[in-house]
């Protein structure tokens, strides 16, 4: 005490003493992890903001493939681009593995987080195009999502046994190799190669899918006069600027584009943050991943029998309210709060695979394609953000989930102004847009009450 010119015996507020920075870094402990780019390159005290930007900057990767896949698979096919960005990724994770410092990691993290994505949208869109309309909606709802989540809970059992993030990244990687027989197995798109006038490729395609089923087709698929008239219709065009055309419209994909966003947050944060839990980090890790499987089959049952904005608006508000319930939960209590944490993921999961559907059922066919794309981009900057809302653990381990609970809520009672798309024909020009409604629907126009034969369900992961 003397040698600090303090006074034996008095209270000492170490908040006033003068602090020394983190030269050397941190020991750290190899319980759970044996090294992570954290431990390898000392990322803490002054060089702690590198790593939720090493997410961050991921995520921009994928906004970044988000933007060029949809106009690279239209260029130059569905099945050429989806094998290319799956060997992009594939390659630059390898690459990764060789990383000799911070930099060289995030810069190879961006390009991998441009192929992650592109190639799951494009085996989408491809998927979507190929199969018949029964297996259509199976594949493109329950079938997406679900092996989404079950690869999502292998990466915790890959992560237990390899404890070393190089050795993990290998492992992680090899599986994409795994992939290239499936070139002489999966077709190209019949549908774009009948947009390029590739017709005789696209017949042998389906002559050859027919032969596969047992079922007979004419001998004549395609009528040449009939597609020569089909490309000489012109599309109207339309501008990104007509999504804010008049107030109303300007009103729903405003709403439209926060409604994803903040979802996308919570999505992302919630799944960043396990580390940040209490007990085994693995076992919180599959546990995150289990709950989607529940939350995409709620949300595909809902989304068959009930309300888009009413189920929307609940599944977000449950999400958002357990998550705010954590802060009242006693320390002894970590299982409670990992069960409420769980919930909330929950709630938000099933929120975010049923965006899709209700955004494309909202705006009308000549602006439906566009809306979706400038809706799911604005997901992406949401979870470019996200892993700064981990970081506010930082300061107090309750804050994210109560600023995360907090616009859960917010933007589920904001969904419930949206208009009701449930059940009703899909508009076909802007001016059929529906009104923003608020809690009250009002009554609905003749048009709209009419109900779709067979409306269809769409749903999927991001």
């Amino acid at each position: 005490f003397s040698a600090l010119g303090l006074e034996p015996g008095r209270d000492v507020d170490l908040g006033q003493l003068e602090q020394e920075s983190c030269l050397d870094g941190w020991e750290f402990s190899q319980d759970v992890f044996q090294t992570t780019i954290v431990t390898e390159w000392n990322l803490v005290c002054e060089d702690d903001w590198k790593t939720p930007l090493t997410a961050s900057l991921f995520f921009v990767g994928v906004l970044l493939g988000s933007f060029v896949s949809g106009q690279l698979s239209d260029r130059f096919g569905r099945k050429n681009i989806l094998f290319a960005t799956m060997a992009v990724q594939t390659g630059f994770s390898f690459l990764q593995i060789f990383s000799i410092n911070w930099e060289m990691f995030t810069v190879l993290f961006v390009i991998v987080g441009m192929g992650q994505i592109s190639n799951y949208v494009v085996a989408f869109i491809l998927g979507t195009e190929i199969l018949g309309k029964s297996a259509r909606i199976i594949y493109s709802t329950l079938g997406v999502c679900t092996f989404f989540a079950l690869g999502y809970m292998l990466l915790p059992l890959f992560a237990y046994f390899i404890r070393d993030w190089r050795m993990l990244l290998l492992a992680l990687t090899l599986p994409g190799v795994l992939c290239v027989p499936l070139w002489w197995f999966i077709p190209e798109s019949p549908r774009w190669l009948i947009s390029q006038k590739r017709f005789k490729e696209a017949e042998d395609i389906i002559q050859k899918a027919a032969k596969m089923n047992n079922v007979a087709v004419p001998a004549v698929i395609f009528d040449p006069i009939e597609l020569q008239e089909l490309a000489s219709l012109k599309q109207p065009k339309v501008f990104i600027l007509d999504l804010f055309k008049t107030w109303n419209i300007a009103k729903i994909t405003i709403m439209s584009l926060l409604l994803w966003m903040l979802t996308s947050v919570g999505y992302f944060a919630l799944s960043l943050n396990v580390p940040n839990l209490h007990g085994d980090t693995y076992l919180n890790s599959f546990l995150s991943a289990l709950i989607e499987v529940p939350a995409y089959i709620m949300a595909w049952l809902l989304l068959r029998k009930l309300p888009r904005r009413y189920i929307i608006a609940a599944v977000l508000c449950f999400g958002g309210g357990v998550l705010l319930l954590i802060q009242l939960v006693p320390l002894d209590y970590s299982f409670l709060s990992v069960g409420l944490v769980m919930l909330g993921k929950f709630g938000v999961t099933s929120a975010f695979s049923m965006l899709y559907v209700f955004t494309a059922e909202l705006y009308p066919t000549m602006v439906r394609n566009m809306a979706v794309g400038i809706t799911s981009m604005a997901s992406r900057v949401g979870s470019i953000i996200a892993p700064y809302f981990v970081y506010l653990a930082a300061y107090n381990r309750l804050l994210p989930y109560i600023v995360m609970g907090s616009m859960t809520v917010l933007i589920g009672i904001v969904t419930l102004f949206f208009p009701e798309s449930f059940g009703v024909t899909l508009p076909e020009t802007l001016e059929q847009m529906q009104k923003v409604k608020g809690f009250r629907s009002g009554k609905k126009s003749k048009d709209s009450t009419k109900r779709e034969e067979n409306p269809k369900v769409l749903v999927t992961a991001f």
